[in-house]
């Protein structure tokens, strides 16, 4: 396919997530399974413009003056891969699958509309109503953090250190670009794609198999050595989902004391068993019943709720999530996670901590909700988050937004990681 038909599958995958609110993934997979002959290079080509039409959907649309899936593609060709009204007109001249060619009227609007000119809230690529949310948090730097979530993602992977080393996983993925994250010792980063390109597929890759390093943002990571696992410790992750982190915890037990990995929804925790075993992880016991929690009350060293929350943190890996979600579905998480922090807290010993993280850009999912935690638990106090992540990261405090009362902020913009939040409280003794 050339770039005119890739354009045109891009527009009706588009249109049909539009018109039927389908998520990209399953729009995209359907359009592969009707157009077979569509190769490899060709899916991954219309799937980055149709993610770049969603991540850059409000400047898209602001540049042409409307808000058809023929202007978001199109202005994803123009703000993301370096294509100009005349490189684009000429490359789909004489194409017959290619959609028609940029008019005059296009092309007058996009001389006039200048980004430059556009609202905060255009600029930043975010629904209007979720814009004051990012500036209470963010201040002046919102639009900035608004920017960098609509970029395209790296990908970032975690080293096993119960199975290798760093040095030893980046040998075997030489070729693929991959260097240290900058913060994580554990981390590996393979840079965002450009254009029609595609990252590895490293789950084939023999590293993988064999159980020496996990798909994992460094942002997700860094939360994880935060919550303070060490060797020999008793830990109960409440919201353990798939198990990244549960798994990112063991290795920093060195398979030593015991985690126990439970989650509400027991779907949630299914791939989580195939994941130990490639991981030889040893130490995780999955309680899928919360009754079976019960003696575990008040015995825990540590507690990790790694909250669910609407993911604002992670738009520029699922742009789709940003414009299908509502202010009843904030609503909805942050009922979710005041009870949660409830319920996680019963498990915590005297002495112990509690650990929340949340993947959102929110001040109403992250400091709000402690704040709320902390008015109805008086045992539970915040530790010194600038100390704390100085003791983990030393001379790397620069890299994270950091209140040693409120907790600690990690954004794309600020730290090149996914946006997360980490709190830490410590129960009296």
């Amino acid at each position: 396919m050339r770039l005119g038909g890739r354009l045109a599958a891009a527009i009706e995958v588009l249109e049909d997530i539009r018109t039927r609110h389908r998520p990209t993934a399953d729009a995209l997979r359907d359009w592969g399974v009707s157009h077979r002959f569509a190769g490899a290079g060709d899916r991954a080509a219309v799937g980055n413009i149709v993610y770049d039409a969603l991540r850059r959907k409000r400047s898209a649309e602001y540049l042409f003056g409307s808000d058809t899936p023929r202007a978001a593609a199109f202005g994803a060709l123009l703000l993301e891969w370096d294509e100009s009204p005349q490189s684009l007109n000429e490359a789909l001249s004489g194409d017959k699958f290619a959609p028609p060619l940029l008019s005059e009227d296009e092309i007058e609007a996009l001389s006039a509309n200048r980004l430059d000119d556009a609202p905060d809230a255009v600029r930043a690529d975010v629904p209007d109503w979720c814009a004051p949310f990012l500036e209470a948090q963010f201040g002046a730097g919102w639009v900035a953090e608004g920017q960098a979530l609509s970029a395209r993602p790296p990908l970032d992977l975690r080293v096993n250190t119960l199975k290798a080393g760093r040095d030893k996983v980046l040998r075997e993925l030489s070729g693929m670009h991959a260097a240290p994250t900058a913060i994580s010792p554990n981390g590996i980063r393979i840079p965002p794609i450009r254009g029609s390109g595609r990252h590895p597929n490293v789950q084939a890759e023999p590293a993988f198999r064999k159980g020496w390093l996990e798909v994992q943002d460094e942002g997700s990571q860094i939360a994880a050595i935060l919550a303070g696992a060490e060797p020999g410790i008793q830990v109960l992750d409440y919201c353990a989902g798939a198990g990244g982190k549960t798994l990112a915890l063991s290795a920093g037990m060195e398979n030593r004391g015991q985690i126990f990995a439970h989650d509400s929804e027991k779907q949630r925790l299914a791939p989580i068993f195939d994941r130990l075993r490639r991981a030889d992880v040893r130490n995780v016991q999955v309680v899928s019943r919360a009754e079976d929690l019960a003696p575990l009350e008040r015995k825990m060293d540590l507690v990790l709720v790694d909250a669910p929350c609407t993911g604002s943190g992670t738009w520029r890996r699922r742009p789709d999530a940003k414009w299908r979600l509502t202010d009843r579905q904030l609503d909805v998480r942050m009922a979710e996670q005041e009870k949660i922090l409830v319920e996680a807290s019963r498990f915590v010993r005297p002495g112990g901590r509690l650990t929340y993280v949340t993947c959102s850009m929110f001040p109403q999912e992250n400091v709000e909700r402690i704040d709320a935690f902390l008015v109805a638990n008086s045992d539970f106090m915040p530790v010194d988050h600038a100390r704390l992540f100085e003791s983990r990261f030393e001379g790397k405090s620069g890299s994270a937004r950091i209140d040693a009362v409120k907790g600690i902020s990690l954004t794309p913009a600020y730290s090149g990681t996914d946006g997360f939040y980490v709190a830490v409280l410590s129960r009296a003794a």
